[in-house]
């Protein structure tokens, strides 16, 4: 599937989900640390754990880089260690899988009769492949990663993602589900509202203070997506 695919939902779905992937339905996390700490290292800083890297990452990343540093990135710095991230991060998301349940719920959500999306930040080349080879593909009617650089936000995406899906989406009845504040920043940017997950990136301390229902498992965020959006 190629950005900007959009797959015929048929009739009007009566519920969406903008599903978010990494962290999300793609558990990743050992990934993610080591591929941090990779790029760390570059910069002589020390590794850190899973909790600490929950209670410190934000959105845009070089910010996240900041909280450690003291400061912000050179240019220099980020492109090296944002290089250094995703080649660390494509050697070690081999051994990742799908959250528990993952699938069950996106087949689940289908056969209900609603519609369900995929936009990530990860970049869309390498996410189709990925999502393809779990065999999901066909749960989503637009499978969308990015295209440009890495760091920012994810609001102006989400503006063309729902664009994309004008006329059998509507915002008012679309539900992001995902594991970082800046999913429910980005819904709310567009009207849309928000789920967010403890088991991906942040902190739920992080992610109670985005103001929209913060849950455990992508078994309740199915289910919380179902009551606010019906």
């Amino acid at each position: 599937m190629e950005a900007g695919t959009v797959l015929d939902m048929g009739t009007k779905a009566r519920a969406h989900i903008v599903w978010d992937w990494n962290g999300t339905l793609f558990h990743d996390n050992d990934a993610i640390i080591g591929a941090t700490n990779a790029a760390f290292a570059e910069l002589g800083l020390a590794p850190i754990t899973l909790e600490q890297y929950r209670s410190l990452y934000c959105v845009p990343v070089p910010k996240f880089y900041e909280r450690l540093l003291g400061r912000l990135p050179t240019d220099a710095e980020w492109e090296l260690m944002d290089g250094v991230f995703h080649r660390h991060y494509a050697e070690h998301r081999v051994r990742c899988g799908l959250t528990d349940g993952a699938a069950e719920l996106l087949a689940g959500w289908r056969s209900a009769g609603h519609s369900q999306s995929l936009l990530s930040m990860y970049v869309h080349d390498e996410l189709v492949p990925l999502v393809r080879g779990f065999g999901i593909e066909t749960h989503f009617v637009r499978v969308e990663g990015r295209t440009g650089p890495s760091g920012g936000s994810k609001a102006e995406h989400m503006v063309r993602h729902l664009r994309a899906l004008a006329g059998a989406v509507e915002p008012a009845r679309t539900v992001v589900i995902g594991d970082a504040a800046d999913d429910a920043v980005a819904a709310g940017y567009v009207g849309a509202r928000a789920v967010l997950y403890t088991g991906g990136s942040h902190s739920r301390a992080s992610l109670v203070g985005a103001g929209v229902p913060v849950v455990d498992t992508l078994e309740e965020a199915v289910a919380e997506a179902q009551r606010i959006a019906a």
